[in-house]
């Protein structure tokens, strides 16, 4: 698989309409982040794109825009590293999040055919995401690109019918490209869980846990000793928390030490979930709430399918 590296894409657009609310997403117009913002914010919603993640959290933290929204892990790839990575180093909350089930298209230019294509651009998780299409067509090469509808704008620019790009049908629409298959990801169980980010200072009162469902993320370190695991997770056990995820992540500047995130479904006002995380603080080294938000269907065990 080839990789092409785009010059990085400027920041651009997001003043929106009166009214409106700015949210920053990683990639061009017409990507699965941008109707992830969609979904959380709805149609009145501006959107800006951004080259990369950093850039997000950038317009968010720099009040350019009023969130950003970010893909955090998903149900075939796995746990987005980068968005989680700056979760932990940057200082936003997180205020909401949803889940978009993820089906690629085959789009390229006006007229072209599908036995046509010698090049398919795509991101790289949707490449892999699509091996079957691949291996049905070992005379295909795949190309890594940094975002799947910035793929079908690059195809349609080029006006090669021998490219094609891997994206959202819906980019075929933007750009004005050509479907020439759908469905072409190896499972149909393929979702991306999407979070949106604000600074601490816009953080919304809490919800009305009688009409949603509320998560919290944390993020803690613990000493390098027998057992320090297990005194963290005890505090939740022992109330009856239920952890909805639990990872690990490499410590920056202490080599093969590590961060871990915590999802738990619960409100960090609520008394069990403040007095766990007291308890937890009182075994670790640190502790930091990311947020407690509304979680979306399907993202936690026993809450209503996705």
């Amino acid at each position: 698989m080839s990789v092409i590296t785009p010059n990085p894409m400027p920041l651009h657009g997001g003043a929106g309409r009166s009214g409106s609310i700015a949210a920053a997403f990683q990639g061009a117009p017409g990507a699965f982040s941008e109707a992830a913002a969609v979904a959380l914010l709805g149609e009145r919603a501006s959107t800006l794109p951004c080259s990369r993640f950093d850039d997000v959290f950038d317009a968010v933290d720099s009040g350019r825009t009023a969130c950003g929204v970010v893909p955090v892990e998903n149900t075939l790839a796995g746990t987005v590293h980068a968005v989680v990575d700056l979760l932990l180093a940057r200082d936003l909350a997180i205020v909401g999040e949803t889940v978009l089930r993820i089906s690629h298209a085959l789009i390229g230019t006006p007229g072209a055919r599908i036995e046509d294509v010698r090049r398919v651009l795509s991101h790289p998780v949707a490449l892999q995401q699509c091996t079957g299409f691949f291996a049905a067509r070992p005379h295909v090469e795949a190309v890594a690109v940094y975002d799947t509808a910035g793929a079908v704008e690059m195809v349609v620019r080029a006006g090669d019918p021998a490219d094609a790009a891997i994206a959202g049908a819906n980019a075929a629409a933007v750009y004005g490209g050509s479907v020439l298959a759908e469905g072409l990801e190896d499972d149909p169980a393929n979702f991306t869980r999407f979070v949106r980010v604000v600074r601490r200072d816009r953080v919304p009162l809490r919800y009305d846990e009688s009409t949603v469902g509320v998560k919290t993320t944390i993020v803690f370190t613990v000493a390098n000793r027998p057992g320090a695991l297990l005194d963290c997770l005890r505090p939740f056990a022992d109330r009856g928390i239920d952890l909805a995820k639990l990872e690990s992540r490499p410590l920056r500047g202490s080599p093969f030490e590590y961060a871990f995130l915590v999802d738990l479904v619960g409100d960090a006002a609520e008394a069990d979930v403040d007095a766990a995380l007291a308890e937890l603080a009182g075994v670790t080294r640190s502790v930091r709430v990311l947020g407690s938000y509304p979680s979306a269907p399907g993202t936690y065990p026993g809450d209503a399918a996705v």
